[in-house]
């Protein structure tokens, strides 16, 4: 208004001049404020990155990261959500569902899934800071499970490292390995590749064990066999040039 009045009668009165008449004439602005269409998360809400990228485990459960990443279906606009919680000991899925909805439900059951398979583990659970990972509820299933909660910070997928590569891994190549034409065949490519990961896919690091042998072999001993893992000179570079 001030700068309409000004232009217009070649003016140059302040803003709190013109506001202080406007209040008195009951003259206001018809122009909304733009509302925020995110849902802003309490601080308490919040928890530590006590994983602190140390992604090395030495037994089963001691550690579980977990995520969601989506599908597009081909032909349809249209997605699949995969949400899923892996083992850092042997890279193994302990639990995951899929969904075509985005939301608390899809992590409830995923975690119900996974303590249902292992229901006396208490490893550290990490995840980003996704609303289904703040609320309330899930917080309360963590606590209840007697489980430390940690998130990785803003910005730092790399924080989350693991899941982030097995989801690259996943799309790389469960595409080669499918025909994939629509909901249901996506679906079945899914469902087939995770069980392929899991029993079939040989890895280096595991001694050309399968992740679903490596866990076998560890819940059957009293000290699991410790697979380290190797230097990553590109993981290294990444650390030293934005570890704050």
């Amino acid at each position: 208004m001030t700068s309409w009045i000004n232009h217009f009668n070649q003016t140059n009165y302040s803003k709190k001049r013109v506001h202080r008449i406007m209040k008195k004439l009951g003259i206001h602005s018809v122009i909304r404020k733009k509302k925020n269409k995110y849902i802003s998360v309490k601080l308490e809400t919040i928890a530590q990155n006590i994983l602190q990228r140390d992604f090395y485990a030495t037994e089963p459960n001691q550690k579980w990261v977990t995520d969601i990443t989506e599908f597009k279906v081909p032909g349809e606009k249209k997605k699949i959500y995969l949400s899923a919680i892996l083992d850092l000991y042997d890279r193994y899925p302990v639990a995951y569902v899929l969904s075509s909805r985005n939301d608390n439900k899809l992590v409830f059951k995923t975690f119900d899934k996974a303590i249902k398979d292992n229901p006396l583990s208490k490893p550290i659970f990490h995840s980003d800071r996704g609303f289904q990972y703040t609320s309330t509820v899930f917080q309360r299933k963590l606590k209840e499970q007697e489980m430390k909660q940690s998130m990785s910070r803003v910005g730092h997928c790399i924080d989350n490292g693991p899941i982030e590569g097995f989801w690259g891994i996943i799309k790389s190549e469960m595409y080669q390995m499918y025909e994939i034409t629509d909901e249901e065949s996506l679906r079945y490519a899914i469902n087939d590749y995770m069980r392929f990961y899991s029993e079939e896919r040989l890895q280096e690091r595991f001694h050309c064990k399968t992740p679903l042998e490596v866990r076998t072999e560890a819940l059957s001993i009293k000290t699991p066999i410790e697979y380290p893992i190797s230097e990553n000179k590109r993981i290294e570079k990444y650390k030293e040039k934005w570890t704050a």
